[in-house]
Protein backbone atom coordinates (compact mmCIF):
# COMPACT_ATOMS: atom_id res chain seq x y z
CA UNK A 1 0.00 0.00 0.00
CA UNK A 2 3.05 1.97 0.55
CA UNK A 3 4.28 2.05 -2.73
CA UNK A 4 0.84 2.70 -4.58
CA UNK A 5 0.53 5.78 -2.29
CA UNK A 6 4.03 6.80 -3.36
CA UNK A 7 2.77 7.00 -6.77
CA UNK A 8 -0.49 8.89 -5.67
CA UNK A 9 1.22 11.42 -3.86
CA UNK A 10 2.08 13.95 -7.57
CA UNK A 11 -1.36 12.91 -8.33
CA UNK A 12 -3.01 13.82 -4.91
CA UNK A 13 -1.22 16.77 -4.16
CA UNK A 14 -2.06 18.35 -8.20
CA UNK A 15 -5.29 17.54 -6.88
CA UNK A 16 -5.24 19.43 -3.69
CA UNK A 17 -3.72 22.36 -4.97
CA UNK A 18 -7.00 22.60 -7.78
CA UNK A 19 -8.72 22.35 -4.67
CA UNK A 20 -7.04 24.67 -2.21
CA UNK A 21 -5.27 27.12 -4.85
CA UNK A 22 -2.12 27.28 -3.25
CA UNK A 23 0.62 25.36 -2.09
CA UNK A 24 0.70 25.48 1.83
CA UNK A 25 -3.15 24.69 1.93
CA UNK A 26 -2.74 22.18 -0.80
CA UNK A 27 0.17 20.52 1.22
CA UNK A 28 -2.12 20.52 4.36
CA UNK A 29 -4.78 18.79 3.01
CA UNK A 30 -2.32 16.04 1.26
CA UNK A 31 -0.50 15.63 4.82
CA UNK A 32 -4.81 14.98 6.12
CA UNK A 33 -5.09 12.70 3.30
CA UNK A 34 -2.12 10.88 3.15
CA UNK A 35 -2.72 10.52 7.67
CA UNK A 36 -6.22 9.21 6.94
CA UNK A 37 -4.86 6.49 4.24
CA UNK A 38 -2.59 5.32 6.29
CA UNK A 39 -4.91 5.05 9.54
CA UNK A 40 -7.79 3.15 7.70
CA UNK A 41 -7.47 0.45 4.79
CA UNK A 42 -9.74 0.83 2.07
CA UNK A 43 -13.10 -0.94 1.94
CA UNK A 44 -13.56 -4.05 0.62
CA UNK A 45 -13.41 -4.22 -3.46
CA UNK A 46 -12.80 -0.83 -3.52
CA UNK A 47 -9.41 0.75 -5.26
CA UNK A 48 -7.11 3.09 -3.24
CA UNK A 49 -6.70 5.85 -6.09
CA UNK A 50 -10.56 6.88 -6.22
CA UNK A 51 -10.48 6.21 -2.84
CA UNK A 52 -8.13 8.70 -1.57
CA UNK A 53 -8.99 11.17 -3.46
CA UNK A 54 -12.60 11.19 -1.98
CA UNK A 55 -10.63 11.19 1.25
CA UNK A 56 -9.27 14.18 0.00
CA UNK A 57 -11.95 15.88 -1.66
CA UNK A 58 -14.05 14.94 1.45
CA UNK A 59 -11.29 16.65 3.89
CA UNK A 60 -11.51 19.72 1.91
CA UNK A 61 -15.38 19.96 1.78
CA UNK A 62 -14.98 19.74 5.71
CA UNK A 63 -12.30 22.42 5.64
CA UNK A 64 -14.49 24.85 3.38
CA UNK A 65 -17.38 24.19 6.05
CA UNK A 66 -15.09 24.93 9.34
CA UNK A 67 -14.03 28.06 7.43
CA UNK A 68 -17.68 29.16 6.99
CA UNK A 69 -18.50 28.41 10.83
CA UNK A 70 -15.34 30.41 12.00
CA UNK A 71 -16.59 32.91 9.64
CA UNK A 72 -20.10 33.48 10.81
CA UNK A 73 -19.09 33.18 14.08
CA UNK A 74 -16.50 36.09 13.69
CA UNK A 75 -19.20 37.86 12.74
CA UNK A 76 -21.33 38.04 15.61
CA UNK A 77 -21.79 40.82 17.35
CA UNK A 78 -21.20 39.36 20.94
CA UNK A 79 -18.02 38.04 19.80
CA UNK A 80 -16.39 41.26 17.96
CA UNK A 81 -14.97 43.42 21.09
CA UNK A 82 -17.86 46.07 20.20
CA UNK A 83 -16.93 47.29 16.84
CA UNK A 84 -19.68 48.50 15.44
CA UNK A 85 -22.58 46.84 13.26
CA UNK A 86 -24.29 47.62 10.10
CA UNK A 87 -27.59 47.60 11.29
CA UNK A 88 -29.20 48.52 7.98
CA UNK A 89 -27.02 45.94 6.09
CA UNK A 90 -27.43 43.05 8.42
CA UNK A 91 -31.41 44.43 8.26
CA UNK A 92 -31.06 43.70 4.43
CA UNK A 93 -29.58 40.56 4.72
CA UNK A 94 -32.11 39.41 6.99
CA UNK A 95 -34.61 40.21 4.73
CA UNK A 96 -33.06 39.08 1.40
CA UNK A 97 -32.62 35.71 3.64
CA UNK A 98 -36.19 35.30 4.48
CA UNK A 99 -36.92 36.34 0.92
CA UNK A 100 -34.65 33.38 -0.44
CA UNK A 101 -36.20 31.07 2.13
CA UNK A 102 -39.66 31.49 1.16
CA UNK A 103 -38.58 30.86 -2.49
CA UNK A 104 -37.39 27.99 -1.79
CA UNK A 105 -40.36 27.02 0.00
CA UNK A 106 -42.20 27.73 -3.28
CA UNK A 107 -40.43 25.04 -5.44
CA UNK A 108 -41.85 21.37 -5.38
CA UNK A 109 -39.57 19.27 -3.20
CA UNK A 110 -37.84 17.35 -6.35
CA UNK A 111 -36.58 20.84 -7.53
CA UNK A 112 -35.54 22.09 -3.54
CA UNK A 113 -33.67 18.79 -3.02
CA UNK A 114 -31.38 19.20 -5.84
CA UNK A 115 -30.64 22.92 -5.75
CA UNK A 116 -29.99 22.33 -2.17
CA UNK A 117 -27.43 19.75 -2.84
CA UNK A 118 -25.88 21.46 -6.15
CA UNK A 119 -25.64 24.70 -4.45
CA UNK A 120 -25.23 24.28 -0.60
CA UNK A 121 -24.02 21.01 -0.51
CA UNK A 122 -21.91 21.72 -3.36
CA UNK A 123 -22.35 18.53 -4.83
CA UNK A 124 -21.75 17.72 -8.87
CA UNK A 125 -24.63 16.23 -10.84
CA UNK A 126 -23.43 13.16 -11.22
CA UNK A 127 -23.18 12.78 -7.41
CA UNK A 128 -26.80 13.97 -7.20
CA UNK A 129 -27.85 11.93 -10.04
CA UNK A 130 -26.02 8.51 -7.82
CA UNK A 131 -27.67 9.92 -4.48
CA UNK A 132 -30.90 10.68 -5.96
CA UNK A 133 -30.60 7.70 -8.14
CA UNK A 134 -31.68 9.47 -11.22
CA UNK A 135 -30.62 10.56 -14.48
CA UNK A 136 -28.15 13.12 -14.80
CA UNK A 137 -29.71 14.76 -17.72
CA UNK A 138 -32.86 14.77 -14.70
CA UNK A 139 -30.34 16.63 -12.28
CA UNK A 140 -29.24 19.31 -14.88
CA UNK A 141 -33.55 20.05 -15.72
CA UNK A 142 -35.22 19.82 -12.71
CA UNK A 143 -32.15 22.64 -11.26
CA UNK A 144 -32.62 24.96 -14.39
CA UNK A 145 -36.26 25.32 -13.76
CA UNK A 146 -35.47 25.18 -10.00
CA UNK A 147 -33.18 28.32 -10.88
CA UNK A 148 -35.35 29.78 -13.53
CA UNK A 149 -38.29 29.48 -10.54
CA UNK A 150 -36.01 31.35 -7.72
CA UNK A 151 -34.79 33.81 -10.01
CA UNK A 152 -38.53 34.95 -11.43
CA UNK A 153 -39.93 34.54 -7.52
CA UNK A 154 -37.10 37.00 -6.50
CA UNK A 155 -37.44 39.84 -9.33
CA UNK A 156 -33.98 38.36 -10.69
CA UNK A 157 -32.72 38.37 -14.47
CA UNK A 158 -32.12 34.85 -15.36
CA UNK A 159 -28.41 34.11 -15.34
CA UNK A 160 -27.01 35.01 -18.59
CA UNK A 161 -29.17 37.28 -19.25
CA UNK A 162 -29.21 41.24 -19.11
CA UNK A 163 -30.68 42.93 -15.57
Amino acid sequence: MKEELRTLVPGLRRFAYSLTGTMPEADDLLQGTLERVLRQSPPAGVAIEPWAFRICRNLWIDECRSRQVRDRAAQQPELTDGQVVDGERATTSQIQLHQVDAAMARLPDEQREIISLVAIQGMSYQDVADTLEIPKGTVMSRLARARAALSKTLNMAPEGTPS
